[in-house]
């Protein structure tokens, strides 16, 4: 079944492929949707074909039974979803795609794309399923993979700045409409280490309580001259800068215990095969305890 016609630009997609973690990310798409006041789209894709073939000796009547079991779930997905935000408008939406390319193709004209950690496909023990990372990899607009406690509330959004550079200021904007929409604080976190020692430099043990008071003081400034950046656009929002001397990955996983979403500029380098992620966003989407949004940089 294809997706409907005249699909709401800047709607929500969320995949659904009846799993608990799918589950926990329709419901947590269900509220972004009503928050934004957007349509919100439940994509299934395979393994439902669009006509048996003889190589996975599925008969015509299996091939039935696969559509119907598909369309069962999918009703059930839009009336959990309806009982969540229930004048929003559902879109159930049904593909024979493959679920990572169906979700790279909606995503495109959302406003948000809604996965969760794996599917019934991934292996136990698995952090994250192979489609949530394809779709992290590869997607244009905002996406956010669903981890932790998707009810718990701390009133706060958590943004890690690498830079204060135009690319990570678009995660800044995010996060700052992002705070504002939800009535939380924005809490601005850069983290700052001392450089790498070699043999024709100062080891940081060697470091003066100048040079460390140097390092600290231009660490600050990143932070604080970004939220002064946007305050201006934002005045409602209650922003705080945070400068940590720790590890980028560490520093987001511990921060994000304290918030209800964490926001990443997603800074992805050109490998052998394909858009890679970087090792603070791979950490982070592994381990976070809370939902991850990723901003596309490129």
């Amino acid at each position: 079944m294809s997706q409907p016609p005249q699909t709401p630009h800047g709607r929500v997609v969320v995949g659904f492929d009846g799993s608990a973690h799918a589950e926990r990310a329709l419901d947590r798409a269900a509220d972004e949707a009503r928050l934004r006041g957007t349509a919100l789209e439940i994509l299934a894709g395979w393994p439902w074909p669009k006509r048996p073939l003889p190589d996975y000796g599925v008969q015509d009547d299996e091939g039935k039974l696969l559509y119907s079991s598909a369309r069962r779930m999918m009703d059930g997905a839009v009336e959990r979803a309806r009982s969540r935000a229930p004048n929003t408008l559902m879109i159930p939406s049904l593909t024979t795609e493959s679920a990572a390319e169906a979700l790279l193709r909606c995503g495109r004209t959302a406003s948000l794309t809604v996965v969760g950690t794996r599917g019934h496909g991934g292996f136990a023990g698995l952090l994250l399923g192979s489609v949530s990372l394809r779709v992290a990899a590869h997607c244009t607009n905002p996406l956010m993979v669903v981890r932790g406690d998707v009810d718990r509330v701390r009133g706060t959004v958590l943004i890690g700045l690498a830079s204060d550079t135009d690319t990570d200021v678009k995660a800044l904007r995010f996060a700052f409409a992002e705070a504002a929409r939800s009535d939380a604080e924005l809490r601005v976190l850069h983290t700052w280490q001392f450089p790498a020692p070699h043999a024709d430099q100062t080891r940081p043990s060697q470091l003066g309580w100048d040079d460390v008071a140097g390092l600290r003081k231009a660490a600050e400034a990143v932070p604080q001259y970004a939220v002064a950046r946007l305050a201006h656009e934002y005045p409602a929002v209650r922003a705080s800068a945070l400068a940590v001397c720790q590890s980028p990955a560490q520093a987001m996983v511990e921060y994000s215990r304290e918030a209800d979403v964490v926001i990443l500029a997603a800074h992805r380098r050109p490998r052998h095969f394909g858009l890679q992620l970087g090792p603070v966003t791979h950490a982070t989407l592994h381990h976070a305890h809370c939902p991850v949004i990723l901003i596309p940089t490129s």
